[in-house]
């Protein structure tokens, strides 16, 4: 879900939270909009310049690049006491346990491109 919000193509909608989740897209425009204006290359004004000014591919390549390290940050870097994933453990009864998606320091980007609607 983070790497949906990220994108641009996060699907939840509410009304008690429309205003937070516009609020979190504005600040999302705001940040790529400061990316894109520090580019430097034609070629990538180009390609990033959709004339929305939401940077929809903007936004999906940094994700590809920066997935692996915001992952870390949020599984590999939570306390033990932290539950991230819901129970999956012994048939959904028992949560996983503290950092188990680190052990090899594999992230679980394996996700990022399910539709949101189907995980």
């Amino acid at each position: 879900d983070i790497g949906d919000i990220i994108r641009g193509k996060d699907l939840y909608v509410g009304n008690r939270k429309e205003r937070e989740k516009e609020k979190l897209q504005n600040n999302l425009k705001s940040i790529f909009q400061k990316i894109y204006r520090e580019l430097k290359n034609s070629k990538a004004i180009e390609r990033y310049n959709d004339g929305s000014g939401n940077f929809y591919q903007l936004r999906e390549d940094w994700w590809n690049l920066n997935r692996q390290q915001v992952w870390k940050a949020m599984i590999c870097g939570a306390p033990k006491e932290a539950h991230y994933f819901r129970k999956t453990c012994s048939n959904g009864n028992t949560p996983t346990e503290g950092n188990c998606r680190c052990i090899d320091t594999n992230v679980p980007t394996y996700l990022d491109y399910v539709p949101q609607y189907l995980r």
